[in-house]
């Protein structure tokens, strides 16, 4: 039986500021984009959250519920840095750690001898030393996998933790929503919903072969997950899948010339950022992301080894045809060709057609 931490710093962002900056505690506070640059929260604090404020709400939406919303800018660089102080303590622990991003990380603790081998007592030290190094707080999810870890971390939020043992494992999943399954959002919820099925144990009344004709390959994720079960290992080098950069238009890009223009110094900042890349993977697909006006996205791809400009603009063509109204949002990027791929000898066949 493996034991698995998830570990979550408390809206970490808005909390190294916090820590920075004392006389912001107890203040509604948010990081992100200016309202009038059409921002997007990146997180905020719990008095902010208080109002309805949460990540990924748009500044201004933000600004209305909370007047009195204190924004500050992201500061990257202070963020990471605090991020590698923390990542420091967990490998203390074990060198099995998976950052998911700068403030949370699955931890495999199994056959660890520290602390008697108790993860819950590895989970209580590892929140107290970033308390006291870090000087912020985070939460704290143990479980015999990676999938009911992630869950529990969030159960005692903000400077808490969770347990979900082995003999409790089917009846805590069974009375999960089935909201909580990674990788169900909205969409996916309110179908299920709207079938009678709100809770994990509901979804266990539907066999795999119901579960694949509804939704795919996906079906055999929620038949695993809806009873508790995930084998995914911890993956201390978790392999990239794609780079991208995206831009947020403070007025609306009215038309496709108008997004033809806006690409090239998108793709200048995407190459930038590529060739930061310790030893990238070679390049599978190129990508293309439109937000409309309305808020409808969408995503133009194909298959190429080495995207040019031209690529990126002629899939711009054909993801702003679906629509054709004015962009909020234009992303560049592409995605990696997979570790099984490459092993198979195929990552150097892929620009045979370049819109196959």
């Amino acid at each position: 039986m493996r034991k698995i931490i998830h570990c979550d710093c408390d809206c970490f962002y808005a909390s190294v500021e916090m820590r920075d900056d004392p006389s912001l505690r107890g203040k509604p506070l948010a990081v992100g984009g200016r309202a009038e640059a059409r921002g997007v929260i990146a997180t905020c604090n719990y008095e902010a959250r208080a109002f309805g404020v949460h990540s990924a709400m748009s500044t201004a939406r933000a600004v209305h519920l909370c007047p009195r919303l204190i924004l500050l800018p992201p500061d990257f660089q202070r963020y990471r840095e605090t991020s590698r102080q923390i990542l420091a303590i967990y490998r203390d622990y074990t060198p099995l750690v998976e950052p998911l991003s700068l403030d949370e990380a699955y931890l495999d603790v199994s056959g660890v001898e520290r602390c008697q081998g108790s993860a819950t007592l590895m989970a209580e030290e590892i929140r107290a030393r970033i308390r006291a190094e870090a000087r912020i707080t985070a939460s704290a999810g143990i479980a015999p996998n990676k999938f009911l870890a992630k869950v529990a971390s969030d159960w005692n939020k903000p400077d808490g933790q969770f347990v979900v043992r082995p003999r409790n494992v089917d009846a805590f999943v069974a009375a999960l929503p089935v909201g909580k399954i990674f990788g169900v959002g909205k969409v996916t919820a309110a179908r299920l919903q709207k079938r009678g099925v709100r809770t994990c144990g509901d979804l266990r009344a539907w066999d795999i072969a119901r579960l694949a004709g509804e939704f795919g390959r996906f079906g055999a994720v929620l038949y695993q997950l809806c009873r508790g079960i995930d084998e995914r290992p911890v993956r201390p080098d978790r392999i990239r899948k794609s780079l991208s950069v995206e831009t947020t238009y403070a007025r609306d890009l009215p038309d496709l010339a108008a997004c033809h223009a806006e690409l090239p110094p998108l793709i200048a900042e995407f190459r930038r950022r590529f060739a930061k890349l310790p030893a990238p993977r070679p390049v599978h697909k190129a990508v293309v992301k439109v937000k409309f006006a309305d808020f409808t996205q969408t995503t133009a791809e194909c298959v190429s080894a080495r995207p040019g400009e031209a690529v990126w603009q002629a899939l711009l063509d054909e993801a702003w045809a679906r629509r054709g109204k004015a962009v909020r949002l234009l992303g560049v990027g592409v995605r990696f060709v997979d570790a099984a791929t490459e092993r198979d000898g195929d990552a150097g066949d892929e620009q045979r057609d370049l819109f196959g």
